[in-house]
């Protein structure tokens, strides 16, 4: 593992090249060609990990302990069975039954209150260190002064390992998604009360779990050695497992176009000509640049809404927009942060909010985003049965469907039928295959003793 520091106080420039690829036949770039006539890319930087690091985090990553009412874990909405998300638009947390798109809302009193706001991001790549921006509004990000922002402020711990390792923390705080609601259990209690990263604190009360479980408590002795008595287990020390464990897990960089760009492969003609597009003709590498296919920038493109949206509790509102949350500045309203592309042929549905089933369909809204949301068919949306959901109130809103259309940054541009497939097939290559499965894969059973979900 890589050594403690304060507040993620990773160098904003370390590793962290963003390239504009040159290819031969015409598409434009700044990259010089190699000598075997592919454009000469580095290799991404990825921080290093201790495979017995790695092994613990993964026992957590699947361990419905670190829940509230432990029933729900990492991998419940982040499952390598549905490209490290969940296969559905807006999950059902804390509270649901099932796995992917089988899930739905549980009965009694734990019934979940609402979907989740957003779409479950992918996991793909976020061990490299380029990756300094996280969550579809960059509410954790790593400033230009090395500096880690997040909503939590002064209540920020420190002894994170990276910024991803930062991550963990905010699920588990979160009613919706791990914690539980109000009373339900010691974890929401705390997080209702205000308690967080203090001691006694909802942190400290997962931590407390972990460290009565003995599978744990020797695991954390042999790979932490900081670590020698179950005490010194901290929440830190959980979530760097759990980071470390993404990192190598889901490590996605040798797809067909990665070994295409090394001169070791070659792609279909399909492939080729979508590759021409996506860095010429349609555009796409203005926003998906760089080597995963992301410039970690923030626009807004007329995504259609529904769902609650990220209104807090006391707001009578659905909307979500997006950035601005983050920053306060009107000019980020509705702008939300570009995604890397890899394996995204696996991370269906699309869009912020999973509006779209298929690329096609979100390639489709692409070239026309302001016509594409006001014409959207809400039957591409996929929704787990919530017969109490208010799904629909911000498209039935034509001021809230204005208000997203009238900050739209992408102008119109017209593509053939022939050349969307071409674009689908080279997004295809984007996918690498072992990181779609996943290197080590769903644990059979964890030190909890709690059952580990499968499809």
């Amino acid at each position: 593992m890589t050594g403690r520091i304060r507040r993620v106080a990773v160098s904003a420039g370390l590793g962290t090249t963003l390239v504009l690829l040159a290819f031969p036949g015409g598409v434009a770039g700044s990259e010089p060609v190699a000598g075997n006539g592919f454009p000469d890319v580095p290799t991404a930087m990825f921080r290093d990990v201790d495979q017995d690091v790695v092994e613990l985090g993964r026992k957590l990553f699947f361990d419905p302990i670190l829940s509230g009412n432990r029933n729900i874990a990492c991998a419940s909405c982040h499952h390598p069975q549905f490209g490290t998300s969940d296969g559905v638009s807006l999950s059902i947390g804390e509270g649901g039954v099932g796995l992917g798109p089988k899930r739905v809302a549980g009965k009694g009193g734990n019934r979940p209150e609402q979907r989740i706001g957003r779409n479950s991001p992918a996991l793909f790549n976020l061990g490299a260190t380029e990756f300094q921006v996280l969550f579809h509004d960059g509410r954790l990000e790593i400033t230009e002064k090395a500096d880690v922002r997040t909503p939590l402020e002064e209540d920020m711990a420190l002894g994170f390992d990276s910024i991803l390792s930062a991550q963990a923390m905010f699920p588990v705080l979160s009613g919706d998604e791990m914690a539980g609601h109000y009373s339900e259990n010691e974890v929401s209690t705390a997080v209702r009360q205000g308690l967080l990263s203090s001691a006694g604190g909802a942190w400290d009360k997962i931590s407390e779990r972990v460290r009565a479980i003995p599978g744990y408590a020797a695991a954390f002795r042999v790979a932490v050695q900081e670590i020698s008595v179950p005490e010194d287990i901290g929440f830190t020390d959980i979530a760097n497992a759990i980071a470390a464990f993404v990192a190598f897990e889901f490590r996605a960089d040798n797809s067909p176009f990665d070994r295409f760009l090394r001169g070791q492969d070659v792609l279909s003609e399909s492939q080729r000509r979508g590759m021409e597009l996506f860095y010429g003709k349609a555009g796409c590498s203005t926003c998906h640049s760089g080597l995963f296919q992301t410039d970690h920038k923030f626009h807004a493109i007329a995504m259609p809404q529904f769902g609650p949206g990220k209104a807090a509790r006391f707001e009578a509102h659905q909307r979500d927009t997006g950035r601005m949350r983050v920053t306060g500045d009107p000019q980020d309203k509705f702008r939300f942060r570009t995604p890397s592309l890899r394996n995204v042929a696996l991370t269906a549905p699309y869009g912020h909010t999973g509006a779209y089933a298929t690329l096609e369909a979100v390639i489709r809204h692409h070239l026309d985003p302001v016509a594409s949301l006001k014409a959207y068919d809400r039957a591409q949306a996929t929704l787990a049965d919530f017969p109490e959901a208010d799904d629909w109130a911000i498209l039935d809103d034509k001021d809230e469907i204005d208000a997203i259309a009238a900050a739209n940054e992408l102008a119109p541009l017209q593509l053939d039928e022939n050349e969307i497939q071409d674009l689908v097939a080279f997004l295809s290559a984007l996918t690498d295959p072992i990181s779609g499965e996943g290197r080590l894969g769903v644990p059979r059973h964890v030190p909890s003793g709690l059952p580990v979900e499968r499809p």
